[in-house]
């Protein structure tokens, strides 16, 4: 079974349950950057679109704040929340803000952010979700992640947080609000499905692989920019390859090639209600 089957087979008796509550379902994607699951989440797109189920694509990356809100806190809090990623980085009220929309069967503009020019694109440049939308799906690299103990946040985890954040404000602010208003987005999620990369080693490689094109096109970041960048993600990106295997929905686990080796679904529980959804994701 490859991933694209993983899904669709969850996908299934998720509508049909949403159906007979009168409400759309949310299908989370989650995994490692280079994983594969903007290309999955596409694909399942697609499909639905064929299936005539009304269906819309988000990414918590088109949520990111523009770079002037980041500015301002890099001022306030910390100078490296400039660069986009991590929780605290994204407009999480704005996503609520969606999916309350679309439960309501709204047709509803959805952002898009532009990576080369680093802010969101014109609101005109947005892809608009049908109304009576039956089928949200959210992919994103920390989708689903829950944030770490205080204790597991003393010791840096690699050298940008030993050299640039040797106090822990920006890792302590990062997982405040992971433990916040990302957990009431999270709990908009009836399943979640997680692409799990051996490790974070491969993870490196992959992002390097994603880079090459643009780097030969001369706008991608040269190997010490790049390998800066990966360590902004490193933290969470470790804690989920720990932590979201025994929590994920359909866990489809991955080899260093992003060939599929094992898949493994989780006994289904029924979908909390949204007006239950007040409590931080599973």
């Amino acid at each position: 079974m490859d991933s694209l089957q993983a899904c669709a087979a969850l996908i299934a008796p998720m509508l049909a349950q949403a159906k007979a509550r009168g409400r759309m379902a949310v299908l989370g994607i989650a995994g490692a950057q280079g994983s594969g699951k903007s290309t999955l989440a596409r694909a399942l797109k697609q499909r639905m679109d064929e299936a005539g189920v009304a269906s819309a694509l988000l990414s918590i990356d088109d949520l990111y704040l523009r770079p002037a809100a980041r500015e301002a806190l890099a001022q306030a809090v910390h100078p490296l929340l400039r660069t986009r990623g991590v929780p605290g980085t994204h407009d999480v009220a704005l996503g609520l803000d969606l999916i309350a929309a679309l439960e309501r069967g709204d047709a509803v503009p959805l952002p898009r952010f532009n990576k080369g020019a680093d802010d969101r694109l014109p609101a005109d440049q947005w892809e608009r979700a049908p109304a009576g939308t039956r089928l949200l799906l959210l992919e994103g690299w920390c989708v689903g992640a829950r944030p770490q103990p205080e204790e597991a946040l003393a010791a840096p985890v690699n050298a940008l947080e030993r050299q640039e954040d040797a106090d822990g404000r920006w890792r302590r602010f990062v997982n405040a609000a992971l433990a916040g208003s990302y957990q009431a987005l999270f709990a908009r999620i009836d399943r979640i499905a997680f692409l799990a990369a051996p490790d974070f080693d491969v993870v490196a490689r992959w992002r390097g692989e994603q880079e090459a094109p643009l780097r030969a096109a001369g706008r991608g970041m040269d190997e010490a920019a790049l390998a800066r960048f990966i360590q902004h993600y490193e933290r969470i990106t470790r804690h989920m390859l720990a932590d979201m295997p025994a929590r994920a929905d359909m866990l489809i686990q991955l080899d260093a090639e992003r060939q599929v080796v094992a898949v493994r679904e989780r006994a289904a529980t029924s979908p909390v209600p949204p007006h239950d959804r007040d409590h931080p994701a599973r």
